[in-house]
């Protein structure tokens, strides 16, 4: 089993930034994909930005050029850097880790961009 804590999350105003970290604990294998998805009320959850043990990176137009994910396998840690803050990326951040088919989610943590 894999647990994902995430922190960092928070009220910012537009234009803002935060830095949103993720934990990953348990069963953990060398090879996998971890990722930020977001949920905003009434809506799918869609992925945000993504990264593989091998360091290559993937991020939703939306974000590209505003996000940055990183990881430190070592840590089994995940962050993304979130700058210039859009009140349309107000939502529950969720961490995930992907191995071989299997996908785990942490809990969530709220981010809200507003004036």
């Amino acid at each position: 089993q894999v647990q994902l804590v995430e922190s960092g999350g928070g009220l910012v105003q537009p234009g803002g930034s935060l830095r949103l970290s993720c934990a990953a604990s348990g069963s953990i294998f060398s090879i996998n994909v971890m990722g930020w998805y977001r949920q905003a009320p009434g809506k799918q959850r869609e992925l945000v930005a993504s990264i593989t043990s091998g360091g290559g990176t993937y991020y939703a137009d939306s974000v590209k050029g505003r996000f940055t994910i990183s990881r430190d396998s070592a840590k089994n840690t995940v962050w993304m850097q979130m700058n210039s803050l859009k009140a349309e990326d107000t939502a529950v951040y969720y961490c995930n880790y992907y191995h071989h088919g299997m996908d785990y989610w942490g809990k969530g943590t709220l981010v809200t961009v507003s004036s």
